[in-house]
């Protein structure tokens, strides 16, 4: 897994759907780079673009004295329901622990068991063998 691609709100783009399949896949190398085909909503993602964020130069948003913002725990809430993973968990954890530990973490959790690949966060189904 990439540092790189673990964005500032703690969403773990390693393990995305769109990151992760062949077919379509994401052009984005995370949303810390924006490239030629970016989506929009990636490119104007107002997490990614807040203000604080931005002025201060911050990696992460635990960084930032508002953490967790509207923003941030409306996206933990959509993910934690839909998801089982929490933005806020990870951003706590990489405060707490660094970023080489929670790849370390993340590369267990989403670790295939029967082919070593990986777990898609949004279908729960491995990306190289598709079992689930």
């Amino acid at each position: 897994m990439k540092k790189d691609l673990i964005a500032p709100c703690g969403m773990n783009c390693n393990i995305c759907m769109a990151y992760l399949r062949e077919k379509n896949k994401c052009p984005s190398p995370g949303c810390r780079v924006i490239v030629k085909d970016t989506s929009v909503t990636r490119a104007k993602c107002k997490i990614k673009n807040c203000e604080e964020l931005v002025k201060n130069k911050y990696t992460y948003c635990y960084e930032c004295s508002k953490f967790p913002c509207k923003r941030i725990k409306q996206l933990d809430k959509r993910y934690r329901t839909k998801y089982d993973m929490s933005e806020i968990e990870n951003l706590e954890f990489i405060r707490d622990n660094g970023i080489d530990k929670f790849i370390e973490k993340e590369e267990k959790r989403w670790k295939c068991s029967k082919c070593g690949g990986v777990i898609d966060v949004h279908h729960k189904v491995c990306s190289e063998c598709q079992s689930t």
